[in-house]
């Protein structure tokens, strides 16, 4: 039903469009877009409603005839599509009588060519589908009374677990205990306190709740623990309280109250008690906003628990407590204790390479691990190998992998519809892929599942989109750890084998891999993922026949696996990167693919691209990154409709990096519809900076400028960036060549966007931009640039940025002091020693790096700093990044300094790791002969005490790592 309803709410809209007056349809076929117009409203409709039960609950027949549907609404679409690009693939500006003609001549063509046969064709099939749907009428509404209101409650069995059965349950329940009686000797001056569990499906939110229940409910003098669910009804909830509390009230007494005489006969109970309630599983703020009325602050120390898988839920019904995944030890004692019936150890001589593959699978996740063990508690180790191949839902009788494959099936029937493809879209990628944010939004907008509202772009309503995925715990969220933003995600693999199942139950993808777990057949593909890698299969494709194809996914396959483009009849998106044996001739008959809307051919072998490029007239997406490409054709200039732009490389080669620019487009102020452009690029760039003045729509622009810059381009470039009122994300690199006065100068008049978020230039000025301010840029969070002089008034003003979390390459100068609440979310910054933090600055600072090797004139001072006393003032403080060069300094200096720091790091309550760099280290030269000149040692807490020896290296790389959260990928898209 989620596709179905999809693409319908799709084809309507641009059935709407085709109706518009400017296309002049001929009466007769104006009449059969109306007529099919409202038969698919009313078919919508129905669909609507039918999609509102699970799909697992829903009759065959209905199930068959919404895939059929949803397979003409695509055909439909198709038809509509290729109509609009003949129609609107011209420019009209560029011959307005030229493009009259043409609507004439395409409207003779729809109505009496093949278009007109295809319409009328589906016009017949819809109402044969829609006289089926009123006679089916009577089963819809069975179905929809009988849905998901009365289905069982999923984590039931979970509230009789018995305690000395579960794992890891100690230290979240001691905790969430402490912040509920924190204070409670003074109970008669307590306010009521609620704490909400929030977390993904399985993670055992009940569990613990119910935990802490049992170890509290003596404390109280009246206590109920009611289950919710999806879709509750508020009027039993409130009944089910005051049952809990009441157990010798009888339902009779209560069936006729409506809520608020519920409300207020719960308020009139709880006025002089001391109560504890737990109110579980709650999906929507509107019932717990109702639900909250009932719950009467009597300053009595009451105590409310709520449990959500939905952070947004979380954060409207009290103070959160994040339910974290079972760490890996954890997790293994889990796993054992199924196995081995409660004794908590592997039950064979040793534990096998599937258990630590099944583990890794399950990533700490205890329903998933219960259930996987459950499975295989009965089956001899040697035959894991192949189940775990085989690990899905559905696969078995398994009670427990069917009660997990029922509540993470809840999570996601309970998504607005407008999710659920997006979701659904993630079974493109294979298991572990670390999916880019950005792009995967772009592909969305591409297949066409982010739909427009008034006055918002595409990309920031897919951004949405996303953000609601990752707060329903759906994606699990990839943040840059300098400034904290969500950059990228992965899916939990049990989350992706019900999506990949589901995908290909409804057609959605057809996915070809190794095992053909999730295949489907191709030649009714829509969306084709092709996961295998080189030398795995040949040829899967090249006599394959799918003229309905809209996507196709090749990412790192092998083009002796596709065939030609030209087989493409339909295709909207096409991802060939990192496609190595991709070549020139293999783009051949691009332009011929009018449909096309995304692009990428990211590090792939090409150095041109087709001419006719020029003729992908709807074209959203252009990826070229890393590719060996050196111009654009002028014919590029014609993509009018470009939203994203990304070109320009950085390849490894024997000599290290070479940068691979394009020639400087001298046309990109026609893409005015471009919303991020990112470039690397050489030549003449007077008209090229002039151009990005018309660019107005830019919210992201990275530009690298390899070549010499005149002062009347560098003034018309400031001109132009003044231009941009959208821009949140400005990269401007290669401006190196003009003194700290002379950028003072041209970007004196700069006034900055509000919406701005990450500013970085390779200037250098001569001081902190007077336009760097708290006022003009509440949203800072990255700044990058270079100053000659940082001086105290530069820390005032950096200091008051509200939002700002990576000062980049600004270094601290020593003995500046930032005032007290200054940084408040800084989590990275330098700094040259000696220097001061001051209690309550800085609070949330994480990584500290600071330098000696410009200080020695001021020996005697570093060499007798106390850095304990400034250094435990920094309370978030992890990282420590020492560089001390050492030249010219005495041993005994070197010893009494490094010994400084080590004590301060054994001395900070965290005990942050430490990464010391001595460059040149006088007690490392102990042989004329030695070429060693550099020292790194690496210093850990206690729980690191295996990681002393860890490289400088894999301790930078930890803290930059562009996924620290949640580990490496093997595949990033």
């Amino acid at each position: 039903m989620d596709v179905v309803t999809s693409v319908m709410g799709s084809l309507l809209a641009k059935l709407g469009e085709l109706l518009l007056a400017e296309y002049k349809l001929q009466k007769g076929v104006k009449e059969d877009v109306e007529s099919l117009e409202l038969e698919m409203k009313g078919v919508h409709a129905a669909l609507t409603m039918v999609a509102k039960v699970p799909r697992d609950q829903l009759d065959q027949q209905v199930k068959i005839w919404a895939d059929e549907l949803t397979g003409l609404s695509y055909d439909m679409e198709d038809v509509v599509d290729n109509f609009l690009v003949y129609v609107e693939g011209f420019d009209p500006a560029a011959n307005s009588h030229k493009l009259k003609l043409l609507v004439e001549k395409m409207t003779s063509l729809f109505t009496k060519g093949k278009a007109r046969h295809q319409i009328a064709n589906a016009i017949k099939d819809i109402k044969t589908h829609a006289k089926d749907l009123a006679d089916w009428h009577d089963r819809y509404s069975k179905v929809k009374d009988t849905g998901i209101n009365n289905t069982i409650y999923p984590c039931l069995a979970t509230l009789y677990k018995n305690q000395k059965d579960l794992v890891g349950i100690e230290d979240p329940r001691d905790e969430l205990i402490k912040r509920l009686t924190h204070s409670d000797g003074d109970v008669s001056n307590q306010q009521l306190k609620i704490i909400s569990i929030s977390g993904a499906g399985g993670l055992g939110k009940t569990t613990l709740a119910k935990a802490v229940y049992d170890s509290l409910q003596t404390k109280f003098s009246c206590k109920a623990f009611v289950p919710v669910g999806r879709n509750p009804q508020v009027n039993k909830v409130l009944k089910d309280i005051l049952l809990e509390l009441e157990p010798s009230k009888s339902m009779g007494d209560i069936a006729i109250l409506d809520e608020r005489q519920l409300i207020n006969k719960l308020r009139d109970l709880l006025q002089d008690k001391r109560y504890f309630i737990v109110i579980d599983d709650i999906w929507d703020t509107t019932a717990w906003g109702i639900i909250k009325f009932a719950l009467l602050d009597n300053n009595l120390g009451s105590r409310v628990i709520t449990t959500t898988r939905l952070h947004q839920v979380a954060t409207k019904t009290g103070d959160v407590y994040k339910l974290e995944p079972l760490s890996h030890s954890l997790s293994e004692e889990l796993f054992y204790t199924i196995l081995s019936d409660g004794k908590g150890k592997c039950p064979y001589d040793q534990p096998s390479d599937v258990s630590k593959k099944i583990l890794q699978k399950c990533a700490g996740v205890p329903l998933a691990i219960i259930a996987i063990a459950s499975l295989l508690r009965d089956k001899p180790m040697e035959n894991w190998s192949t189940l775990y191949s085989s690990i899905g839902f559905g696969n078995g009788d398994n009670k427990d992998i069917d009660d997990m494959r029922r509540i993470l099936m809840f999570s996601y029937d309970d998504l607005p519809y407008h999710l659920r493809p997006c979701l659904l879209h993630l079974s493109i990628f294979p298991e572990d892929a670390l999916i880019m944010k950005d792009t995967l939004i772009w592909m969305w907008v591409a297949e066409g599942f982010v739909h427009e509202e008034p006055g918002i772009g595409l990309f920031e309503i897919g951004e949405r989109y996303f953000n609601d995925l990752v707060n329903r715990s759906m994606l699990l969220p990839v943040e840059h750890i300098e400034d904290n933003a969500i950059y990228a995600c992965r899916v939990h693999d049990m989350v992706l084998d019900i999506i990949c199942l589901l995908s290909k139950e409804q057609n959605f993808v057809t996915i070809l891999d190794s095992n053909e777990k999730y295949s489907s057949s191709q030649s009714k593909a829509r969306r084709l993922a092709v996961q295998t890698r080189d030398g795995e299969q040949h040829n899967h494709l090249v006599n394959k026949s799918m003229p309905k194809l809209r996507s196709c996914y090749a990412s790192m396959c092998h083009i002796s696996m596709m065939p030609p483009l030209s087989c493409f009849q339909v295709l909207r998106v096409l991802d060939m990167k990192n496609c190595k044996f991709l070549e020139n001739c293999h783009l051949e008959h691009l332009g011929k693919s009018h449909l096309l809307r995304y692009l990428s051919l990211e590090n792939a072998n090409i150095s041109e691209l087709p001419k006719d490029i020029g003729d992908l007239k709807f074209l959203q997406t252009l990826d070229l990154r890393n590719c060996k490409i050196k111009g654009l054709p002028q014919s590029t200039s014609l993509l009018r409709k470009l939203k994203c732009l990304r070109v320009g490389s950085m390849r490894l080669c024997t000599d290290g990096f070479e940068h691979i620019c394009i020639e400087a487009p001298n046309w990109i102020g026609n893409l005015t519809s471009l919303e991020e452009l990112s470039l690397k690029i050489s030549g003449e760039f007077s008209t090229f900076v002039e151009g990005l003045g018309k660019l107005t729509e830019l919210r992201v622009l990275g530009c690298d400028l390899r070549g010499h810059l005149d002062e009347r381009s560098m003034k018309t470039l400031v001109g132009s960036v003044c231009k941009l009122e959208k821009i949140q994300i400005l990269h401007l690199e290669d401006l190196d060549e003009w003194s700290g006065m002379e950028t003072d100068t041209y970007w004196a008049g700069y006034k900055p966007p509000r919406e701005l978020r990450d500013l970085s230039m390779s200037s250098t000025f001569s001081r902190l931009p007077a336009w760097i301010n708290s006022s003009l840029l509440p949203n800072l969070s990255k700044l990058k640039m270079d100053l000659y002089h940082f001086e105290e008034p530069d820390v005032v003003n950096l200091g008051g940025l509200p939002k700002l979390c990576d000062m980049g390459n600004l270094w601290i100068d020593s003995y500046i002091e930032s005032p007290d609440g200054a940084f408040p979310k800084l989590r990275y910054c330098g700094i040259h020693a000696p220097f001061w933090f001051l209690p309550g600055s800085m609070r949330s600072l994480e990584c500290i790096t600071f330098g000696f090797g410009t200080m020695w004139y001021m020996r005697d001072a570093v060499i007798d700093f106390d850095f304990i006393s400034t250094l435990v003032n920094l309370p978030s403080l992890r990282w420590v990044f020492a560089n001390i060069d050492c030249h010219g300094a005495r041993a005994s200096d070197v010893e009494k300094m490094e010994a400084a720091v080590r004590q301060a790091i054994d001395n900070h309550p965290n005990h942050p790791t430490l990464d010391l760099d001595m460059s040149g280290d006088p007690r490392m030269i102990k042989e004329p002969a030695s070429p060693l000149l550099h020292h790194t040692t690496s210093v850990g807490t206690s729980a690191r005490e295996d990681n002393k020896e860890s490289s400088s290296q894999e301790t930078q790389q930890e803290w930059r790592s562009q996924d620290w959260s949640i580990g490496g990928a093997e595949y990033v898209y």
